[in-house]
């Protein structure tokens, strides 16, 4: 473009300006001609390919004429209808807000929280980097266990660790307060696990624990996690206690509900089973309470956990465990 050109287009623009009749016709100047690729800023970008010597003047007029189209176009918006009564100008294209939508995480911890608010429990919480006495010594995990090995566990230093679990949080809290304890331990939770459908590296954990000097039981545990399954999943629920074995745990069970699909008739989801996998559980081991300073002739109790994820694609019918983690809106505005 040539000088000449360069003052056509100069005094075209002033002329578009003045006749604008709206902030939209107003907007769509600014665009055109100073916005990101607009025609004063590739004039800018195509300074090498002015000849040498015409270089300074060339300039010297793209910039006076980027502060004088600027400075039309500022008083033109200014001048407007719209701005001059402080209103909204509704030739101007709008935007559109919807009200978010609770993350069905967020939902399943809080229902949680607030069924087993109902048994006395209450919140606890605790750090994510955790100590290897924490996460492992204090839970009576032996020093071999395949936990403990880097595949397994994220560590960070000799004695630093992401948690792989809320148990470090029951510990937290036996060793800073004297019995009776009623927690539930919601939060995030870390281990070398390969991503897919059901499986992540980094999820939720809901743990619970009573400690009393009176005597806790088996039956105490089952009562709480009946009333839990059936606040949470529905009236008939059922829940059913397997042997197994945890090291924090003497005994332990596995807990299962049955199938929220079939409702225990057996099907694909519950591969005809009639029952879903929920939660790990058991009376605390006496050698756990030794390592917080509790007599393990004085006190009883039991602890229990599970999945945040697993009981949210349980309960909402989720398929993926991904999709939790995708922010796709498509998803989450169901929740709302």
């Amino acid at each position: 473009m040539t000088l000449e050109e360069l003052e056509a287009a100069r005094k075209k623009s002033l002329e578009e300006t003045a006749a604008a009749t709206d902030a939209a016709a107003t907007e769509a100047l600014r665009v055109k001609y100073t916005g990101r690729n607009g025609l004063i800023p590739a004039l800018v970008k195509g300074m090498k390919d002015v000849p040498k010597e015409e270089r300074p003047a060339f300039g010297k007029a793209v910039q006076a004429w980027r502060a004088e189209i600027e400075a039309a176009l500022a008083a033109k918006s200014a001048a407007s209808p719209a701005a001059a009564a402080g209103e909204i100008d509704s030739s101007m294209p709008g935007d559109w807000f919807r009200p978010g939508a609770e993350h069905p995480l967020s939902r399943v911890i809080e229902d949680t929280a607030r069924i087993f608010a109902r048994l006395g429990f209450t919140v606890a919480d605790g750090p994510d980097i955790e100590n290897r006495f924490n996460n492992f010594t204090a839970l009576n995990t032996p020093a071999h266990h395949p936990s403990i090995d880097r595949t397994d566990t994220f560590w960070l230093a000799e004695d630093a660790l992401l948690r792989t679990q809320t148990s470090p949080v029951q510990i937290r809290t036996m060793m800073a307060n004297k019995p009776p304890v009623r927690v539930i331990c919601p939060g995030r939770t870390y281990r070398r696990d390969t991503t897919d459908a059901t499986h992540s590296a980094n999820f939720h954990q809901i743990e619970g624990l009573y400690v009393d000097v009176k005597p806790v039981s088996l039956a105490d545990l089952k009562s709480t996690l009946a009333y839990f399954a059936r606040e949470m999943m529905g009236p008939d629920i059922g829940v059913r206690f397997r042997p197994h074995f945890f090291p924090f745990t003497e005994p332990s069970v596995e807990v299962d509900f049955t199938c929220h699909v079939c409702r225990g008739k057996g099907c694909a989801v519950c591969k005809q089973s009639g029952w879903i996998e929920i939660a790990g559980a058991g009376m605390v081991d006496p050698r756990v309470f030794k390592h917080v300073g509790y007599d393990p002739e004085s006190v009883s109790g039991y602890a229990f956990g599970f999945g945040v994820e697993r009981i949210a694609m349980i309960k909402y019918g989720i398929p993926d465990i991904r999709w939790l983690y995708e922010n796709d809106l498509r998803f989450l505005s169901q929740f709302g």
